[in-house]
């Protein structure tokens, strides 16, 4: 199990996923100057999430045999659970744990960063597992 976190198809996961983060990232400041920052974390997800999908067939899982419906569907459900994760951490510090710690410049920001990056791991176990198996789906 550690032997796939160091391997080349994990490191492309960060690369790939790093870029669709920091698209995710900058439509979250775009769409807060006209939704509320909660909408606007779940409506960046969804264009991150395309992003990811996009990045991670063509250059992170090239083997995979999965029909592309398998790994849109299973791509959808593993990326549900990151984005509650990403949902719950952002919205918790951004409300409640920074502000405590005294926190005042860029809180959202920096709880969205943070949400971003809780759920790389289970993501990349879902989506090499279920999205984007090299076997073929039955």
């Amino acid at each position: 199990m550690i032997k796939q976190y160091n391997s080349k198809q994990f490191a492309l996961f960060l690369l790939t996923g790093g870029m669709a983060a920091l698209v995710n990232f900058t439509s979250r400041i775009l769409l807060s100057r006209f939704v509320d920052y909660s909408i606007a974390i779940l409506l960046a997800y969804i264009i991150g999430m395309i992003t990811a999908f996009i990045l991670a067939k063509r250059f992170v899982f090239k083997e995979s045999q999965q029909r592309i419906r398998h790994s849109v569907l299973y791509f959808i459900l593993v990326n549900l659970v990151a984005v509650l994760q990403t949902w719950i951490i952002s919205l918790g510090l951004a409300y409640y744990v920074l502000p405590y710690f005294g926190f005042k410049q860029f809180v959202s920001e920096i709880a969205h960063a943070i949400g971003l990056i809780f759920p790389i791991v289970t993501s990349y176990i879902g989506h090499k597992k279920y999205s984007f198996n090299e076997q073929a789906s039955l």
